[in-house]
């Protein structure tokens, strides 16, 4: 008999504990045999993709969508890499963020700790199934994985390398569940289980999170869409600009960190459309601008209002050109989504004054958007992008998947 969800979480509550006292050394050495196992078995990972995608190119799956589905020998090192990476990090598991003596004489020291049990639902990208179990189990948490059934296979085939390294290591495998197969109502019960699961992370499309969010009863964190802007500043230098734009937007147009938007000074609007339009026609991208930006090049074509402001995952790029910095910043703020904003200058002053007036999780001085990542950012690898503020924002790695809690020594004190 398949077990009930309410046994799961409650299994994964019990293995919660006991990673959360391991060792880093025995952590540490878990990852590194899981990202052994994973190169060894890279075929038959890659097996299992190549029947995912299959079966999700007959069903007419979006080609957004297929892009993050299929894995490659490439991704594979990557998420090798990235169980390395997170081996290597500093364990954030009892690391004492502050500490002092009080008037009364005790010791008050604040401590980090895991979170308990992680539940996480995501489309697509079966490298999550790894990348957060990495973060999860380093930082000391179980974690339940829902995947989309579309990675079934590629996700089976990662949660068993997992649970064959857990079982090697002689830690129960509940601290990892591969959820893949449930149903949409069984999610809903998922959501329900507010007194065994400590946190919800989705990651995917915006109907999605916004589903989750309806339904749970458990604290979630998220970010509904990556609106990413990169404004091209009046002192920029334009030949660099043009390689740092179509970088955001061609290395992975179907990411929620890559380019949407790109916002242009009038100061230098007449040298740099044209350089940029040539760039991004030449890679296959279509782009829609504003009058000004139609002016300056017949390869655009005229934007819909509601170009501003979309996601659009797709070779597709949006173009305004704007009167100045200020113009820039009220355009993110009324279009962005708090993910993602870049801009491009020589003037460290214009640069400053950017990353002070502008909210979002990660603001880039000269940077493309797509360095917006977990890995890039030296965290190792990412459990997600939270735009929510509290109780992370941005790149969730080890230390977001901690919280910090008061222990106090005292020699016998009393309360006056």
């Amino acid at each position: 008999m398949t077990p009930s969800l309410h046994a799961i979480a409650t299994e994964a509550c019990a293995a919660s504990r006991i990673v959360a006292s391991l060792h880093t050394a025995t952590k540490n050495a878990l990852l590194l045999d899981l990202a052994a196992r994973l190169r060894h078995a890279k075929h038959d990972v890659l097996r299992a993709s190549e029947a995912d995608v299959a079966r999700a190119t007959q069903q007419g799956l979006a080609p957004a969508k297929l892009a993050r589905l299929a894995l490659t020998p490439p991704s594979l090192e990557q998420l090798a890499q990235g169980l390395e990476a997170v081996a290597a990090l500093p364990d954030p598991v009892g690391q004492v963020t502050d500490e002092r003596v009080v008037p009364n004489g005790t010791r008050v020291r604040r401590v980090r700790i895991p979170l308990g049990v992680i539940a996480m639902i995501y489309e697509s990208r079966p490298g999550v199934t790894l990348d957060a179990f990495a973060l999860c189990f380093k930082s000391g948490n179980s974690v339940l994985l829902k995947g989309g059934r579309e990675a079934a296979e590629s996700n089976a085939a990662l949660a068993s390398l997992v649970h064959t390294s857990l079982q090697a290591a002689h830690l129960p495998t509940a601290c990892l569940a591969d959820l893949t197969a449930i149903s949409r109502e069984q999610v809903r019960e998922l959501l329900g289980l507010s007194g065994l699961i400590d946190l919800v992370i989705p990651r995917g499309g915006e109907e999605l999170i916004r589903s989750v969010l309806e339904h749970s009863k458990i604290p979630t964190i998220q970010h509904f869409k990556g609106v990413c802007h990169v404004f091209v500043h009046a002192r920029a230098n334009l030949a660099k600009a043009v390689e740092v734009c179509v970088n955001g937007k061609v290395s992975a147009p179907a990411t929620c960190n890559a380019t949407e938007c790109v916002l242009i000074d009038e100061a230098v609007a007449p040298s740099f459309i044209p350089m940029l339009a040539q760039a991004m026609h030449a890679r296959g991208v279509s782009m829609r601008g504003c009058e000004a930006c139609c002016a300056h090049s017949p390869l655009i074509a005229r934007a819909d209002p509601s170009d501003y402001g979309t996601e659009f995952l797709a070779p597709i790029l949006a173009m305004r050109v704007v009167p100045g910095m200020q113009a820039a910043i009220e355009h993110i703020h009324t279009f962005g989504s708090s993910h993602t904003e870049a801009i491009l200058t020589d003037d460290d002053d214009a640069a400053q004054h950017f990353v002070r007036a502008v909210h979002a999780s990660c603001v880039l001085v000269n940077a493309s958007t797509r360095l917006n990542d977990g890995f890039q950012l030296g965290l190792g690898a990412e459990i997600g992008i939270s735009t929510s503020r509290l109780h992370a924002y941005g790149p969730m790695g080890l230390e977001e998947l901690t919280t910090r809690r008061f222990v106090v020594e005292g020699a016998y004190h009393q309360r006056s």
